[in-house]
């Protein structure tokens, strides 16, 4: 079910749902355990020392669990925090922010590498030196006020790192890539959301939800309450593996983790265009999506799958890609 299409009420307790599923302190979050250790270190030492925090960059691809290590982070530290978007954020708004925070105080940017370039050039001194330039005044009547701030840990998350300039990417002092979970992880993930959520789930039956998950979090929770939804309106509210099964066929999530648009994208390159290779822009107006929606959304999990490939002349699909589709392999050139 996608969110694009629930009302602006549903969505709302949607993300509420989602943020009551969120782990709170490190030792409940599950996975990503070199990036754990690490930062348990850095958290211990910054509160032996009384200390901030220094700079976070998470990076990896959506719903890994980047906010919620933004949120531990505070947590653990025992200070306050403030969430923005980046491409919301503009010169003012920094300003606004920072002049407001206190001493060790957290400050997450969600999408940091589409900060704007005059939003990013006042964080280079706030961040170095933990100070404030704010320009008064213009032309030859121009003065720069500097305001002192106290120390802060800015916390900064995103999926495409090649987008942030290098001045920015070098003032974080800890940088930590999440990688995709194993199906272990996400079955654990699983049985903890079902226990907060308060229904009962069969360990099988949270191994096949976690199988399914594309190896996100995000993903396995989303799956998760639409499996408790069946099994309350259909059943008797317990999730059992075939009960699991049978909502994942109406979601027409299959075998691999892919959905229905998953699937009309590898059936678009082979029965469209001979295999590719396609470019995406191509690609994404023959199934009505945009561009970056087939290259930061579908795609990855293909790549990661071998179900397609990225040449210089477009995108082709794979011998995995084409049996998962059920098509023909594509014939050996040389026997020809």
């Amino acid at each position: 079910m996608s969110t694009q299409f629930l009302t602006p009420d549903v969505r709302e307790d949607e993300d509420e749902l989602e943020q009551s599923l969120r782990p709170r302190r490190l030792d409940e979050f599950v996975g990503q355990q070199r990036v754990k250790e690490q930062l348990a270190i850095a958290l211990d030492a910054a509160k032996g020392r009384g200390e901030a925090l220094d700079h976070v960059l998470l990076v990896g691809p959506p719903g890994l669990g980047k906010t919620s290590l933004a949120h531990i982070i505070r947590e653990e530290l025992g200070v306050g925090i403030r969430s923005v978007a980046g491409p919301a954020l503009e010169r003012k708004d920094i300003a606004a922010i920072l002049t407001a925070v206190d001493a060790r105080d957290v400050v997450f940017v969600d999408e940091i590498h589409r900060l704007g370039r005059a939003a990013e050039e006042i964080l280079y001194p706030a961040l170095e030196d933990f100070r404030l330039d704010i320009v008064m005044g213009q032309g030859t009547a121009a003065r720069t006020l500097t305001l002192d701030l106290p120390p802060f840990t800015l916390v900064g998350a995103t999926t495409r790192t090649g987008l942030l300039t290098s001045p920015l990417r070098d003032r974080f002092g800890m940088t930590f890539r999440l990688d995709y979970y194993e199906p272990g992880e996400l079955a654990a993930i699983v049985a903890r959301s079902a226990r907060i959520l308060g229904v009962e789930i069969a360990a099988d039956a949270a191994e096949e939800i976690a199988s399914r998950a594309r190896g996100t979090p995000r993903v396995a929770n989303r799956i998760l309450r639409r499996v408790r939804d069946v099994a309350e309106v259909r059943h008797e509210g317990a999730i059992t593996t075939a009960i699991a099964q049978e909502a994942l066929d109406l979601l027409e999530v299959d075998a691999a983790g892919l959905e229905r648009l998953d699937r009309d994208l590898l059936r678009t390159i082979v029965e469209k265009y001979d295999g590719g290779p396609v470019g995406v822009n191509t690609l994404a107006a023959s199934l009505g999506e945009e561009p970056d929606t087939i290259e930061y959304v579908y795609e990855p999990y293909l790549l990661q799958l071998g179900f397609i490939a990225r040449t210089p002349r477009g995108r082709t699909i794979t011998g995995l890609g084409r049996a998962h589709v059920g098509a023909a392999a594509e014939p050996d050139s040389r026997l020809f």
